[in-house]
């Protein structure tokens, strides 16, 4: 019995976290937002930014490299994991999933899959990962794309579901994205 309250009270606690979490995105400096996310056990690398208006559905579990940005509105729902690489570029409205529901399962269970997004990538306008999707280094995923499968590195792609369109040129990536917006 005990042990059910804990669990209850840690669950209530976790949910009052991500609140706040959620309420800190509407907070109009990058520098402020990413301190609150880094106490609440998101790691965010150096040089790094999310823009304003971040949805959680988690503390933790989400992994920033160095030299990226998390563009306004984006969902990062870490209960399986995301793992996003340096100097990579995600666009407005980007929602990436670690969590779906079983269809076929009695219960409807959740099932959890990591996200990873290596370096150099691209990430669309109000682009969809879905959970165990892993997006290879250099990858350009299109505006609206909504991806349900691993994306080769170099690779462009677009539709929904997402199928490459194209290739990119350019191999070897040493670009920097440039300073986080102040007020964004």
């Amino acid at each position: 019995m005990m042990a059910k309250i804990q669990r209850r009270l840690s669950a209530i606690w976790e949910e009052l976290v991500v609140y706040y979490m959620n309420i800190v995105g509407y907070i109009p400096f990058h520098f402020k937002r990413r301190f609150v996310y880094r106490l609440c056990g998101i790691k965010i690398g150096s040089g790094s930014t999310i823009h304003t208006h971040a949805i959680w559905y988690t503390t933790g579990g989400v992994s920033i490299g160095n030299d990226t940005i998390v563009g306004e509105g984006a969902t990062l729902d870490g209960r399986g994991h995301i793992t996003i690489g340096n100097h990579v570029d995600i666009a407005s409205d980007v929602m990436i999933y670690t969590s779906q529901h079983d269809i076929n399962s009695p219960t409807f269970a959740p099932v959890y899959g990591p996200v990873v997004i290596e370096d150099y990538v691209f990430i669309g306008p109000r682009a969809i990962i879905l959970p165990g999707v892993s997006i290879h280094t250099g990858a350009i995923v299109g505006a609206g794309a909504v991806v349900t499968k691993d994306v080769a590195a170099h690779t462009v792609v677009g539709g929904v579901p997402a199928k490459p369109i194209g290739e990119r040129t350019l191999k070897e990536y040493s670009y920097r994205l440039g300073r986080a917006r102040w007020f964004r």
